[in-house]
C-alpha cells in the first residue's frame, strides 16, 4: 500500500511526524531518501520530539555518523547520517549491524551510501520537496502475507 503525507510547512511538521509514526507501526529501520535540503534532519527531529527525546539532545550526526537518543519511554533510538560514508567498511567500523539488529528505531539519512548493507526489511521513505515549499513523504508498506 502506498502512503503519502504532505508537510505543508514547518508549523505542520509535528502533526506529520505523529501521523508517520502511527502509520509505520512496528517498523524499526527507516531510510530517508531525499536531496540535500529536503528536510531529512528536520523531519527526524520532529519524530524525535514526538517520541519525547529531549529537545537539546537532537542534532545532525553528519560528523559523528550516528547519534543515540533516549525516548520518553526510556527506549534508545539511533539517528544515522551516511553522507560522509564513501565505502561500506566505514559504516561497518561503527558497528552498523549492532545498531540495526538492536530492535530499536533506526532512522537513516543518505542511505544510498550504504545501500548494499541495509537489511531487506528497511522501510524506504522518500521526502520530495514541492514547488510551493511543502514536502511529500512517500513510502510503500511492506507486504505482510
Amino acid at each position: 500500500m502506498r502512503h503519502e503525507i504532505t508537510i505543508k510547512n514547518l508549523a505542520d511538521i509535528d502533526r506529520a511526524a505523529g501521523e508517520f509514526l502511527s502509520l509505520i507501526g512496528e517498523q524499526r529501520l527507516i531510510a530517508f531518501y531525499a536531496p540535500m535540503g529536503a528536510g531529512k534532519t528536520t523531519f527526524t527531529t520532529a519524530i524525535c520530539h514526538r517520541l519525547g527525546v529531549r529537545d537539546d539532545a537532537v542534532s545532525s550526526p553528519t560528523f559523528a555518523i550516528v547519534n543515540e537518543y533516549a525516548t520518553a519511554s526510556g527506549e534508545m533510538m539511533y539517528h544515522f547520517d551516511f553522507y560522509r560514508i564513501t565505502k561500506p567498511e566505514e559504516a561497518l567500523d561503527i558497528g552498523l549491524y549492532d545498531y540495526l539488529d538492536s530492535g530499536c528505531l533506526c532512522i537513516m539519512e543518505w542511505p544510498e551510501n550504504v545501500e548494499d548493507l541495509l537489511p531487506e526489511e528497511t522501510l524506504k521513505v522518500e521526502i520530495r520537496p514541492q514547488e510551493d515549499g511543502s514536502r511529500l513523504v512517500l513510502w510503500d508498506s511492506p507486504d505482510r502475507q
